[in-house]
């Protein structure tokens, strides 16, 4: 009797639904119509473009402003916030609002998706997340107009909505300039709107949840707050405001008598511009800094913080600031001669002490042998080439204006690093491994090695 043939598995599911995403970003973008010129766009550049978008790096090999019409922005858009969102989770808000029953099959991928333990509550966690997600980018757009508006007229408000959703997904395109956010180095509202939109996105939506239901209790039953969260919620919180300030307070020191940077701007202006590059490379790519300007130590901080990334089940990249924390407390452990890892006196499992060693070094991996391949095939000067393959193995955006300079070969190294780095290494990984028959379960022997 032959076996049944193996369904997908739900990582190979949602692999494939954000390579679908891409070539079909890819087909549209080719129009005659998606192109300002009004001639079709070269396969590589819409095939960049659509992977930059669904993957939501930021990356470009053709300005986004000049390049596409309206019509391959609305393109561009979609796929950017197909890709905050998940694929998958899109697929299943629609299906939701038709009214459709999900089934098991539908909840494992979606918990798979977002990276959760338990299959309770799916439903209402997607209507959530789609609906917070509108909300925030609907708030940030508001406030973005309030500058747009006054500057451009009526067009103002779609430049706007499309900053909103752009920065809320950490993709970091924008539609207003060929220089990002430059010409907004000293607005307040852009800075910090920007900023705060790229945090709540990378924060993750575990965390929102977990401090509306601390507020609540707060609120009716006098509860401590911080003590209340969850201990992921902990770790995220305060490992993205130390890596925001720690961070901000390393390129003010930095870049402070930068003649390039910020050696003329008055304190204020130092500050915000310094936190601004802090938030940003955490995994956002809007820049009102040229990133080539920056010193030798801060393009070395940059790509340490592209790569630590934002936090687990939001819309940032990296290896995750949880992740991080783990690594570090492991390491602790380990130089204390202690059996457990413990983070806030909570002991942490050891498949999780396992799966962020896994994580981080897939994305290594990822990270060198992009670096590897793109310098030799490039020529390039190595600090550009490790920021860009930083860049989009972590889906950040920022670049140190080398992406326009790439060749075909170049082009498709990034590409393929950037689906990549959105999709996870580790998934990749998991996608394509060979299952093994549960009945042989034999052990190899055990012998000691020297570590160190």
């Amino acid at each position: 009797m032959k076996k049944k043939k193996e369904l997908l598995s739900t990582t190979q599911i949602i692999m494939l639904s954000f390579l679908g995403a891409i070539i079909t970003g890819t087909l549209l973008l080719m129009l005659p119509i998606s192109t300002k010129s009004g001639a079709s766009a070269p396969f590589i550049d819409a095939l960049f473009t659509a992977t930059t978008s669904t993957c939501v790096t930021g990356l470009v090999t053709v300005p986004t402003f000049s390049y596409w019409s309206t019509f391959g922005h609305v393109v561009i858009l979609i796929l950017i916030q197909i890709g905050g969102l998940g694929v998958i989770t899109v697929l299943s808000g629609i299906a939701i609002k038709l009214n459709k029953k999900m089934s098991i099959g539908s909840r494992i991928l979606l918990q798979d998706a977002f990276n959760l333990n338990s299959l309770s509550g799916l439903v209402k966690f997607v209507i959530k997340v789609i609906k917070g997600t509108f909300i925030v980018e609907g708030v940030g757009a508001l406030l973005y107009m309030t500058v747009f508006v006054p500057e451009f007229g009526a067009i103002g408000i779609w430049y706007a909505l499309f900053n909103s959703v752009s920065a809320f997904c950490n993709a970091g395109i924008d539609i207003i300039s060929e220089s990002s956010l430059s010409s907004y180095v000293f607005n307040p509202i852009i800075n910090y709107v920007t900023m705060a939109l790229i945090v709540l996105g990378g924060l993750g939506y575990i965390v929102w949840w977990d401090i509306i239901r601390v507020i609540k209790n707060k609120i009716k039953h006098k509860t401590k707050m911080i003590s209340s969260l969850s201990l992921h919620s902990k770790i995220a919180v305060f490992s993205t405001v130390f890596l925001i300030f720690g961070g901000g307070l390393c390129f003010f020191i930095f870049e402070y008598n930068n003649p390039l940077t910020m050696k003329d701007y008055n304190l204020y202006e130092r500050i915000t511009s310094s936190l601004f590059q802090s938030v940003t490379t955490r995994t956002a790519g809007f820049f009102t800094i040229p990133q080539e300007n920056l010193s030798s130590a801060s393009t070395i901080l940059s790509v340490l913080l592209m790569l630590i990334g934002g936090s687990p089940v939001g819309t940032a990249g990296g290896i995750k600031t949880v992740t991080f924390v783990i690594l570090i407390a492991s390491a602790i452990s380990a130089i204390r001669n202690k059996e457990e890892v413990n983070v806030l006196h909570r002991t942490i499992k050891k498949e999780a002490v396992s799966k962020a060693l896994a994580v981080t070094l897939m994305s290594f991996s990822v990270f060198f042998i992009s670096s590897l391949l793109l310098s030799y095939t490039s020529g390039a000067d190595v600090m550009n080439v490790i920021y860009e393959s930083a860049s989009a193995t972590a889906t950040v955006g920022l670049s140190r204006n080398f992406t326009g300079t790439l060749d075909n070969i170049g082009k498709i190294i990034i590409i393929i690093t950037m689906y990549l780095g959105r999709v996870g290494p580790i998934s990749l990984a998991v996608a394509f491994k060979v299952k093994k028959d549960k009945q042989y379960k034999i052990k190899n022997p055990t012998e000691e090695v020297s570590v160190g």
